[in-house]
């Protein structure tokens, strides 16, 4: 079974938290100086007078400006003063002529949001998948294109929890009628050709959090004795892209919401709804300029005999997992290159991530 060693929906320490922001000020700093021969481009000395100004207007005067530039008005300050500096950079450097951010790595994303037998106050329960949601978002039109739902019927422990019903919403007839897993994953995975997704266009998975992929689908291959589907391997943790882009502590889905002056729109744990508010973050965040990069994957170890392949959770972004401790920068170096994600910017994310790391060695 999966491992999966993070600290999602802790806060972070002060301390910790001012020490990472000075780490990617670096890791940027040296990326600008790379990007423009060694030597830093003017028009960011005018970003960060800019920012400067931003950082000492209040809530009320960066309302009125995001109003006055038409652009949204809701969320908490922290996120209204990134809107406005990320729309000010944009600006910029298009008239600088150098290279905007906020263009999308993928042509498209699917967010993935599964709900699981349970017990409660049982953590070591064999979870089954029972209900499949996708939501696929065109990150060009930013906007919901279509939608997979199916549920699925439990095997293991074909009897759900009281429980269960209870914070899901599925009740036992609704899995009665439903196929079982691999018979939906195989209707999913057509539904995802029928898109050409993998194929003419570019994607990422997104989840709230790295359960779905790392323990939930994990646990379902496993005991459906299929292979784990190679879609699913890398994935966009939501919760980490959101922190880390608004440089917030990390949240749940219904705070993220709130933070961006949204509402949770229908029933909680039904993995449909939640999907859907999942992405109505994803499309906010590609809105304020912020690219959603695959930032989690799942390493499938060989089987041994007569076993399945299990894995171990590993973060991208931080290099801080067990699994990464003990790899000398020649290994590191070797597994990046490895990856083969699917980005239009491979080498420059990983130079960024190199350069992260050698400043987390030293």
């Amino acid at each position: 079974m999966s491992t999966v060693e993070d600290s999602d929906g802790a806060n972070t320490a002060s301390g910790e938290k001012d020490a990472e922001s000075s780490k990617m000020h670096k890791v940027h700093k040296m990326r600008a100086k790379r990007d423009h021969g060694g030597d830093i481009d003017p028009v960011y000395k005018k970003l960060s007078a800019i920012n400067g100004e931003i950082n000492r207007m209040s809530s009320k005067e960066l309302r009125d400006k995001l109003a006055e530039l038409k652009l949204d008005v809701r969320g908490s300050k922290d996120i209204l003063q990134k809107r406005l500096k990320m729309h000010y950079k944009q600006r910029k450097l298009m008239k600088a002529k150098v290279k905007p951010p906020g263009n999308s790595t993928y042509d498209y994303l699917i967010i993935i949001d599964f709900e699981a037998t349970c017990q409660e106050n049982n953590l070591n329960y064999n979870h089954e998948i029972i209900e499949f949601p996708a939501v696929l978002v065109d990150c060009h039109t930013r906007e919901t294109v279509d939608e997979f739902h199916e549920f699925c019927k439990p095997i293991i422990n074909p009897r759900l929890t009281e429980f269960c019903c209870g914070l899901t919403g599925i009740t036992q007839d609704v899995v009665d009628k439903a196929d079982e897993f691999p018979a939906v994953l195989e209707r999913m995975e057509s539904w995802m050709s029928s898109h050409y997704l993998g194929v003419d266009h570019t994607f990422a998975v997104v989840t709230d959090g790295p359960w779905d992929m790392s323990r939930f689908l994990q646990m379902q291959c496993n005991s459906s004795k299929i292979h784990f589907p190679h879609w699913g391997k890398k994935w966009i943790n939501i919760r980490k892209a959101y922190s880390s882009y608004y440089s917030c502590k990390r949240m749940n889905l219904e705070e993220m919401l709130i933070n961006l002056g949204l509402k949770f729109q229908g029933t909680q744990h039904c993995g449909l709804h939640d999907s859907r508010n999942i992405a109505r973050i994803a499309i906010q965040l590609l809105n304020d300029g912020c690219d959603l990069v695959k930032n989690e994957f799942l390493h499938v170890a060989p089987p041994s005999p007569g076993t399945k392949s299990l894995g171990c959770l590993s973060n991208i972004s931080s290099g801080d997992t067990s699994d990464h401790q003990n790899r000398t920068k020649e290994e590191i170096v070797k597994k990046l290159e490895d990856m083969k994600l699917e980005s239009k910017n491979f080498v420059e994310e990983n130079q960024d991530l190199l350069e992260y790391h050698r400043l987390q060695s030293t």
